[in-house]
């Protein structure tokens, strides 16, 4: 096992990540390889990083103990509670540290890719704080199931472009987003909303969200007198609220880390999104990472109920801990999830999004004892997804009243 998990000088998790970016960002990233480590270590953005993260987004988020569950799974789990952030999600964790670079690197305008729409909502909140130019890309698909979070983008002052290439769906956002990127580069900061992408984003993502686990330490003493629970899970697609997650403990080897992607119909069929079982090593977004893509290098259409996780790679620091044994990754079905956000739902009163029911069903995968402290990350809130439940509610039916 390489038990070497971290990022290198050259922006490589082992031998995944790097930039492989076009000449023209050839610059733009350059100028972010050298800007993002001296900006986020300096006292004066640590402290208005640190002072919104506790006033406007209203950290810390609860670490809640799930009594009706835990007694289910025999365990201890506690609920790391993101979706009582502002805008409901994790994405804001991030949004507030990367606008804050943004404006010390002069840039005016802020473009990002949604798929879910929470980081699209967490990026125009963030811009419309900072009065700078918001403009959201969105497949066209996520869209139409993600109405309500276009809404509120739009009401924050984005413009949201309906991208019609592919499948349209997070990852041609994405590609929409890096295609604009090259006819903006001067005046243009990208926010990137999860740990892909070219160096440096997955570095920047990931120690934008370590605001979770480090929060986890502390909780926990206070909880159960001691830092670090016996298991960590969270949902994962391109791993920003995983990373998050996992980020203070790593090197941690008392700690096993589960990660649930998203399976669709299932990882042997035609339908599905978990990379982390189908993929094979390739560029994807600027980056070497595991990619669903044809023998021939051609990218596969991601397919799962999840909007958030419907994205056919995975951030090469998930890919890199994978493949090393670090992580253990489980593939969650769009049934399995769904039956998991309702029995979240009835148990404990709290309704996931449904990225977050994916972690929540990697639990029947799982055996517990009764002494094992389980921490379970809820990466964003329900309401978004009422519709996508209510249409899938025979995958739940024990969970009746319908």
């Amino acid at each position: 096992m390489n038990k070497n998990y971290n990022i290198d000088e050259r922006g490589f998790f082992g031998r995944y990540g790097g930039a492989y970016v076009p000449e023209i960002l050839y610059k733009c990233v350059h100028d972010l390889q050298e800007a993002y480590l001296p900006i986020i270590e300096s006292d004066d953005f640590r402290q208005e990083y640190h002072n919104l993260l506790r006033d406007y987004v209203g950290r810390p988020s609860p670490l809640y103990f799930a009594k009706r569950m835990s007694e289910h799974y025999g365990c201890q789990l506690y609920l790391k509670r993101e979706d009582l952030n502002h805008t409901g999600a994790h994405k804001i964790n991030n949004t507030i540290g990367q606008i804050l670079m943004a404006k010390r690197m002069g840039k005016t305008r802020i473009i990002a890719e949604t798929g879910a729409g929470q980081h699209g909502v967490a990026t125009a909140t963030v811009c419309a704080l900072m009065n700078m130019r918001c403009e959201i890309f969105m497949g066209k698909t996520d869209v139409e199931r993600q109405h309500t979070n276009v809404e509120r983008m739009r009401m924050l002052g984005a413009e949201v472009h309906a991208v019609t290439t592919g499948n349209m769906t997070l990852s041609d956002a994405c590609s929409e987003a890096i295609r604009d990127w090259c006819c903006h580069p001067q005046d243009t900061f990208y926010i990137v909303g999860s740990t892909m992408g070219p160096h440096p984003y997955p570095d920047i993502v990931a120690r934008m969200q370590s605001v979770i686990s480090e929060e986890i330490k502390w909780q926990l003493e206070e909880k159960v007198g001691r830092n670090y629970p016996d298991y960590l899970i969270a949902c994962v697609g391109g791993g920003s609220n995983a990373a998050g997650t996992i980020y203070h403990y790593i090197n941690d080897e008392r700690v096993k880390i589960y990660l649930a992607e998203a399976g669709g119909h299932g990882i042997h069929s035609d339908y599905t999104a978990a990379t982390m079982h189908c993929g094979t090593e390739g560029i994807l977004h600027g980056a070497r990472t595991l990619v669903m893509q044809t023998p021939d290098g051609q990218i596969k259409e991601a397919f799962t109920i999840s909007a958030g996780l419907d994205y056919p790679g995975i951030g090469p620091m998930h890919a890199h801990l994978a493949e090393s044994g670090r992580t253990n990754v489980l593939a969650v079905n769009d049934d399995e999830a769904i039956y998991a956000g309702y029995e979240l739902t009835r148990m404990e009163g709290i309704i996931p999004a449904i990225e977050s029911a994916h972690a929540v069903a990697a639990l029947k995968k799982l055996s517990f004892k009764p002494t094992d402290v389980v921490v379970l990350t809820v990466s964003g809130r329900g309401d978004k997804d009422v519709q996508t439940y209510l249409n899938n509610k025979s995958f739940a039916k024990e969970y009746g009243d319908f």
